[in-house]
């Protein structure tokens, strides 16, 4: 990419499209339109009807830095800080995983077992970007959340979405490891998209995963389900009359999570809601 060389939004999304696709990136022509509408602050119909729009050195520059991180594998939501996530733009850093698709699967379930009760009160574990709790707060006005993570980097991020959201006076912070900064108190819900890859499958994950995202809240052990182990066990005598766990689920794991949620007294009920791929990818557990 000459820098001298006068330079189009067409021309540059041709080019960055051919030039992500010699260096295997995944959807060229999508992360190439991300970015650039980033650089340009305008939303990405705009590129289309701007095609013969030249860019200023400036905005030239800044997206040159970008194209280098992207072909280094970063993923394209810590390039620009933000990803969308129930129609919801959320803050995200590498101390934190990028909200997927896929957990909204675990978000809508618990938006739809929610939305009767009264004043419903959740924990969520593992919060990250908060991207599930404080999906929930904006979709439910009368819920309550209590919200737990280890890592205090990633507590930050959730605490500055939050803030952005105007939520913050629904929203409670505790640092700390799964329910133990709960302990004695009672919930509606208790949610979670736990660690759940299994240690020997690490190494097969994606340069953009594998690289970048906080391995803390990638790994469930060696065979992925030791998160949910821990989560059944101390969460069941923590759920209120008819309340539930909801945990996003790995690949075959539903079944083996179930089975574990059969061997526990205090649960009764289950049910395995598959994702847009039709995987089984989420388990809500009822409490008796």
């Amino acid at each position: 990419m000459a820098a001298d060389e006068i330079w189009t939004i067409g021309k540059l999304l041709k080019w960055t499209e051919q030039y992500f696709g010699s260096k295997g990136v995944d959807s060229p022509r999508l992360d190439a339109e991300v970015l650039l509408s980033h650089v340009l602050e305008k939303q990405r119909i705009y590129l289309y009807v701007h095609f013969d729009e030249p860019l200023e050195k400036a905005e030239l520059a800044q997206y040159r830095e970008m194209l280098k991180k992207r072909v280094r594998r970063m993923p394209v939501a810590y390039i620009i800080g933000t990803k969308e996530f129930m129609g919801i733009t959320f803050h995200v850093s590498p101390a934190v995983l990028v909200p997927r698709p896929d957990t909204e699967i675990l978000v809508q379930a618990a938006i739809d077992r929610l939305k009767n009760m009264d004043k419903p009160v959740v924990a969520d574990i593992g919060t990250g970007s908060g991207a599930v709790c404080l999906s929930l707060l904006k979709y439910l006005p009368a819920l309550q959340a209590a919200t737990v993570d280890i890592s205090p980097e990633a507590l930050e991020v959730a605490k500055e979405n939050a803030k952005r959201l105007e939520v913050t006076e629904r929203i409670e912070f505790y640092a700390g490891d799964l329910l133990e900064p709960l302990a004695e108190r009672s919930f509606d819900a208790i949610l979670s998209n736990p660690p759940y890859i299994p240690e020997a499958d690490i190494a097969l994950l994606e340069p953009e995963v594998r690289q970048y995202e906080p391995m803390a809240a990638l790994t469930g052990g060696r065979d992925g389900l030791d998160f949910y182990r821990r989560l059944i066990q101390t969460g069941a005598p923590m759920l209120k009359e008819n309340g539930f766990m909801a945990f996003e689920v790995g690949i075959h794991e539903a079944g083996p999570v179930a089975a574990l949620a059969e061997a526990e007294p205090l649960l009764e009920r289950t049910e395995i809601l598959k994702d847009f791929a039709g995987i089984d990818r989420v388990v809500v557990l009822w409490k008796k």
